[in-house]
């Protein structure tokens, strides 16, 4: 068994995704690389793939499929992992070399254990290299530092503060106990990753190590603002599945398992919900506002309780400011938390 597996999902990557595999080589046979070739078409991604296969045959593993879009390749990724543990670098952006070996070497001691940790959580950095600005999100306040710990110990996280996909390395068992299924063909489904398998995290260790290099700036790329406005339909999806998730009865016992976890997944449900809302509000179209409202209702017949909970929070009451007034105000507020906390 591998001690560690990385999947890689590429779509038409070449012009980046050799900086992203160069940065993982150095955790040598100890880490499977599964490079996932989502289908690409476009550019020479798949002979790239093949190349790092045929020269490093005991560490990259290749896996060719149809497009399934991001969730499918992360799918494909878990379903073909050897490793103890699992996490996913999207092929645009890099690990860093030292707190890479640091998170190694400290997998290795969770390896050695008759129960190991099943959660590592470690610092990611947004990487505006177009703007040379970087900024470090880290959990020093929250989460206790270098040490094994339960969700009871977590405290409080701030507001605009989140574990994303770019902090979390999971033991790959937990990923297939949960059962999670990402959808195919539709982004955003990594706020999912980052959401269904957390309840089921018992032991957890806080690395306070800058690891992730989160790439973030090109036009086209999915967190782009008006490309998240383009495909809000498919946002507002990944909302409503989060709100199924965290209302189906038969997941109620592990959620409230832990205070501190049920407090954790609500804040981050909140914060979708936010993001559909005010994404909304910057289109400002009737298509979207009606799609705004029509997740609402769809919130409120499923679950009202849920439903009030989000709907009348901190957040929730800012959404309600009613009018073109309201929106602008709520849309000025959204630029401003944006500049703050350096997200798309």
């Amino acid at each position: 068994m591998k001690l560690l597996s990385i999947a890689v999902p590429c779509y038409n990557s070449a012009a980046y995704m050799e900086k992203c595999i160069e940065s993982l080589l150095p955790g040598g046979e100890a880490v499977e690389i599964l490079i996932v070739d989502d289908g690409s078409t476009k550019d020479n991604t798949a002979e790239i793939a093949d190349r790092y296969q045929a020269k490093y045959p005991n560490i990259v593993r290749v896996i060719h499929q149809p497009n399934k879009g991001h969730g499918g390749a992360v799918n494909t990724g878990i379903e073909h992992a050897t490793g103890l543990y699992f996490k996913v670098v999207d092929s645009d952006d890099h690990l860093a070399r030292k707190a890479y070996k640091q998170v190694l070497s400290k997998l290795r001691e969770f390896a050695a254990q008759e129960e190991p940790v099943d959660l590592l959580i470690s610092n990611f950095v947004y990487d505006k290299e177009l703007e040379n600005r970087h900024k470090v999100m880290q959990y020093r306040s929250c989460l206790p530092v270098g040490r094994e710990f339960t969700w009871d110990e977590a405290k409080r996280f701030r507001k605009g503060q989140y574990i994303l996909m770019h902090s979390v390395i999971y033991r790959t068992q937990i990923l297939r106990d949960c059962g999670m299924k990402l959808p195919e063909h539709t982004f955003y489904v990594d706020n999912m990753y980052v959401f269904e398998p957390m309840p089921y995290a018992k032991k957890l260790y806080y690395l306070d190590v800058n690891l992730y290099m989160y790439f973030i700036g090109r036009q086209d790329q999915s967190v782009n603002e008006k490309v998240m406005i383009g495909r809000l339909d498919q946002q507002m999806r990944v909302n409503k599945l989060m709100f199924d998730f965290f209302a189906a009865p038969e997941n109620q016992e592990v959620i409230n398992r832990s205070r501190p976890c049920r407090n954790y997944m609500f804040n981050y449900l909140e914060i979708m919900c936010v993001i559909s809302d005010v994404l909304s509000n910057c289109s400002g179209t009737e298509e979207h506002l009606r799609a705004r409202d029509e997740l609402w209702k769809y919130f409120e017949e499923k679950d009202p309780a849920l439903y009030k909970e989000l709907r009348y929070g901190i957040f929730g009451r800012l959404l309600l400011l009613p009018g073109r007034g309201g929106r602008r105000v709520i849309v000025t507020v959204y630029k401003i938390a944006r500049r703050i906390f350096n997200f798309n």
